[in-house]
C-alpha cells in the first residue's frame, strides 16, 4: 500500500479530530502541540512507520523558517500598545535582561559541566534562547484589545527573541569558524548587532508602509476581495523578509515590526481579518512542524546524549528561566504570580529548530553538531510535555485569581453594575 496515501489519511483524521474535538481538548490539561508530538512519534519508525522521511538540515531550516515568519507577523499584529517605553516595560525586561541571562547561563553550564568550548556553548545557549510564539498559543494574546500584562509580555517576547537571539548565534558560528574572537569581534558588533538590528527595524516599517500605501491606492481602481486581501499579509511577510535579508539585516525582526506597522496603520476590522487568516496558517504550520519533529526522534542518539540533554533542559526550565525572570522583573509593577508565570512559560520549539538548522548550514558539524542537535531536540520535547500539561490549568488559575481580580480593581463601577 502507498505510504503517502496513508500519510494523507492520518493527517486528515488528525485535522478532523482536533477541529471537531477542540471544545473537549480545550478543557483538558493538554496542548495541541503535545497531541501533534505524540502522533508524530506514533507515525515514526517506532510506531506505524508511516513517516519515513529523514529531512536534512537545510530542509528543516527552511520549514522552520516559514513557520517562524508566519508566527512573528501574527505576534506583531497582536501588539496593542503604543510605541512608548513605558507600554513595553515587561518586554524590555524579558528581552534586554532575561535573554542574555538565559544565553550565558546555558553557555556556562555547557562549558563548565559538559566541557564544550565557549563558542559552541554560546551557540547552544542562543539556539535555546527563543521562546516559541507558535507553541505558546494558550498563553498568547487572542483578543487584540486584551490589556493583560502576562499575555502581552509572553507574546511580545516570543516575537522579539526569535530575531534578537541571532547576534549570539553568529557569535557562536564565528567562534567555530574563525577562532580567536579578537580578530572578528569588531565586525560582529558593527554588522551582526548594530546594522542588522537597525536594518530590521527600518525595513520592517518601510516595507509595511509601502505595501499598505499601494493596497490603499489600488482600492480606488478595483473592488476589494476579502480572500485576496488576506494574501496581502503573506506578501508583506515575504517581501519584508527578503528585502531585509538582502540588506544583511534581521528579517525575523523586520517581519515582527511589519506586523506592528500593518496593525497600527489599518482599521480594527481589517487587522482582525488578517490576524484570523495568519493564525489559521500558523496552526497548520504548527501541525506539520511538530509532526515532523516527533517522526525524527531516534532512540539510540537520544539515549546517547540523554544525560547532557537532561542537564541542560532541566537547568533551563527549572532554574535558569525562573530565577533569571525573577531577577529581570525586579521593580516591575505586576502581580507576583505574573512574574513566576513569566518564568514558567518559556516554551521552546520551532525557533530553536530553525537556529539549529541554520547552524548546521554554517559550520556546525561532526560530534559537536550531533550533541547540540539532540540536546536541542530533547529540550523541545521536554518543554512540549511539561508546558503542554501545565499551560491550561495554570492559565485557568491565573484568569480566576489574578486577571479577574485585577480587572475588578481597574473597573469597580462596571462590576457593581
Amino acid at each position: 500500500m502507498d505510504v503517502y496515501i496513508l500519510d494523507l489519511l492520518v493527517i486528515g483524521l488528525l485535522l478532523l479530530m482536533v477541529t471537531l474535538g477542540s471544545g473537549w481538548i480545550a478543557r483538558l490539561p493538554l496542548s495541541y502541540a503535545l497531541i501533534y508530538l505524540f502522533v508524530g512519534i506514533t507515525l515514526s519508525p517506532y510506531g506505524f512507520n508511516l513517516i519515513q522521511v529523514r529531512p536534512d538540515a537545510n530542509f528543516l531550516e527552511r520549514v522552520a523558517e516559514i513557520v517562524v515568519l508566519i508566527s512573528l507577523f501574527s505576534c506583531g499584529l497582536k501588539m496593542n500598545r503604543p510605541m512608548q517605553f513605558w507600554a513595553w516595560r515587561s518586554t524590555t525586561r524579558l528581552i534586554g535582561l532575561l535573554m542574555p541571562i538565559t544565553i550565558f547561563s546555558v553557555a556556562a553550564v555547557a562549558h563548565y559541566i559538559l566541557k564544550l568550548e565557549w563558542g559552541l556553548a554560546i551557540l547552544l545557549g542562543a539556539i535555546l534562547a527563543p521562546t516559541d510564539p507558535v507553541l505558546a498559543s494558550e498563553v498568547q494574546l487572542e483578543d487584540p484589545n486584551d490589556r493583560d500584562e502576562l499575555r502581552f509580555g509572553i507574546t511580545s517576547e516570543g516575537g522579539l527573541n526569535d530575531a534578537l537571539a541571532f547576534p549570539f548565534v553568529y557569535f557562536g558560528i564565528h567562534s567555530i569558524e574563525k577562532g580567536d574572537w579578537r580578530t572578528w569581534f569588531r565586525e560582529w558588533l558593527l554588522i551582526d548587532v548594530v546594522w542588522a538590528i537597525f536594518a530590521g527595524i527600518v525595513f520592517g516599517f518601510v516595507v509595511a508602509k509601502a505595501v499598505k500605501w499601494l493596497d490603499k491606492k489600488l482600492e480606488s481602481f478595483r473592488t476589494p476581495d476579502d480572500l485576496m486581501e488576506d494574501f496581502v499579509a503573506l506578501s508583506a511577510i515575504f517581501i519584508t523578509y527578503a528585502i531585509t535579508e538582502l540588506a544583511y539585516g534581521y528579517g525575523f525582526l523586520a517581519v515582527f515590526v511589519a506586523g506592528i506597522a500593518m496593525r497600527r496603520r489599518r482599521n480594527a476590522e481589517y487587522t482582525r481579518n488578517q490576524l484570523h487568516f495568519i493564525e489559521r496558517l500558523e496552526k497548520l504550520a504548527e501541525i506539520g512542524t511538530i509532526l515532523l519533529l516527533g517522526s525524527m526522534l531516534r532512540f539510540q542518539p537520544m539515549f546517547r546524549f540523554a544525560g547532557d540533554a537532561f542537564l541542560i533542559a532541566f537547568s533551563l526550565i527549572f532554574v535558569i528561566r525562573p530565577i533569571g525572570t525573577w531577577i529581570s522583573t525586579i521593580g516591575l509593577k505586576v502581580h507576583p504570580a505574573t512574574r513566576w508565570l513569566y518564568g514558567w512559560f518559556g516554551i521552546r520549539g520551532v525557533g530553536s529548530i530553525y537556529y539549529l538548522g541554520y547552524a548546521f548550514g554554517n559550520g556546525l558539524k561532526g560530534n559537536d553538531g550531533e550533541q547540540i542537535a539532540w540536546i536541542t531536540f530533547w529540550t523541545i520535547v521536554i518543554s512540549v510535555l511539561l508546558h503542554g500539561v501545565t499551560s491550561t490549568p495554570l492559565m485557568r488559575w491565573y484568569e480566576r485569581n489574578v486577571e479577574h481580580n485585577e480587572s475588578l480593581e481597574q473597573n469597580p463601577a462596571q462590576h457593581e453594575a
